[in-house]
């Protein structure tokens, strides 16, 4: 397998990884919470500035972790879909500028499909086709793998994803950001009973309900208007069953999606991935409901479920093994369909102009 060298600015972590046959040489990874956190949320300038600042000092980290030089390189990959913009163009570039100077293979990235390959980097035996329950702050989909670059969205959103829910109702709660950690955190002494929330229910256009979407925007709902009952009475908010609560109503979802739409595809493996997938409820509902159907889940560290550079590094050790190269003029783009991962080759389309077509960004070669 090639060794790549990868750059993820996708939202607000710079991260800079080497990875060698489904092995992580070095994974560096600069957080921004502490920079966003006074605004409850990701400010997508702030986030590009950051990037632009830390960018290098990651890299340079990056090569000294693993003891390697520029020579030992094979190609040179970078997030370039989807994400916020500003920030997936600080990464693309430097990756850009770093393929021509040492005349290197570059590749684009799809950040989702990186979050696949996030769970070969600790399973590595792991192999297509399984199904994958991807959870972030901007996703949540059921993602069935037929291989590298082959993939078949099952399942998705209609409205919040689930980390987006977590974040806004932690805010609700007083929590702060990011919501996830600190909801996890305060469930820990609650009671997942104490209040019954629903389970969000998508309905076909054409009548009926839909078995593999997800919806948390009526769950939002009901935490708001329970939280303004409670407070109603004057007494202090049981904040540790209410966030027990909801967190067990969203693992509860999520497992009951992913278990279904396994077992009516014939899928026997189940990997998760994304920020999501480092909360406790949904790890431990997840792994009951696979065993008590034989089904294996793969669930990778913590530190692999949430935005790194190892995980598209290894994307791009598959991709480039396959013989696919990215053009330098190659756009960055804040939506792309994982179906649309063949678009950011040269050798699966026919004209590379294509590449920056529809909301893209191109940047000059």
């Amino acid at each position: 397998m090639p060794t790549v060298l990868a750059i993820e600015t996708s939202c607000d972590e710079t991260a800079v990884a080497i990875v060698r046959d489904r092995t992580i040489l070095s994974n560096i990874v600069a957080s921004q919470i502490d920079l966003h956190r006074r605004y409850g949320g990701v400010v997508p300038e702030l986030a590009s500035r950051q990037h632009l600042e830390t960018v290098n000092g990651c890299l340079a980290e990056a090569l000294a972790q693993a003891n390697l030089d520029w020579a030992a390189i094979d190609g040179i990959a970078a997030t370039c879909a989807p994400g916020l913009v500003g920030a997936l163009l600080v990464g693309a570039t430097a990756a850009k500028t770093l393929a021509l100077l040492h005349q290197k293979p570059f590749l684009g990235i799809h950040h989702l499909e990186g979050h696949i390959h996030a769970t070969y980097l600790s399973h590595p035996e792991l192999q297509p086709p399984f199904l994958c329950l991807l959870v972030s702050g901007g996703h949540t989909s059921l993602i069935q793998v037929k291989g590298c670059g082959d993939y078949a969205t099952l399942g998705s959103t209609r409205d919040d994803a689930a980390g987006e829910a977590f974040d806004k109702v932690a805010r609700l709660l007083g929590l702060g950001y990011p919501g996830g950690p600190a909801i996890d955190h305060q469930a820990k002494d609650g009671n997942p009973s104490a209040f019954q929330l629903p389970l969000g229910r998508v309905s076909r256009p054409e009548g009926g309900y839909h078995p593999y979407d997800s919806s948390f925007s009526g769950l939002k709902t009901a935490m708001l208007r329970l939280v303004q009952k409670l407070e109603a009475t004057g007494e202090a908010l049981p904040i540790a069953d209410l966030a027990a609560s909801f967190q067990a109503t969203v693992a509860r979802s999520l497992t009951q999606k992913t278990l279904a739409c396994a077992l009516d595809y014939g899928l026997q493996k189940i990997a998760i991935g994304g920020g999501v997938a480092a909360n406790s409820a949904l790890r431990s509902q997840l792994q009951a409901a696979a065993a008590e159907h034989n089904l294996t889940l793969y669930v990778p560290p913590l530190q692999l479920c949430t935005d790194n550079a190892a995980m598209i590094a290894c994307a791009g050790t598959e991709h480039l093994q396959r013989g696919d190269r990215s053009v330098t003029t190659l756009g960055v783009q804040s939506r792309l369909s994982l179906e649309s991962v063949g678009t950011l080759y040269t050798h699966i389309i026919g004209n590379v102009e294509d590449t920056s077509a529809g909301n893209a960004v191109s940047l000059p070669n």
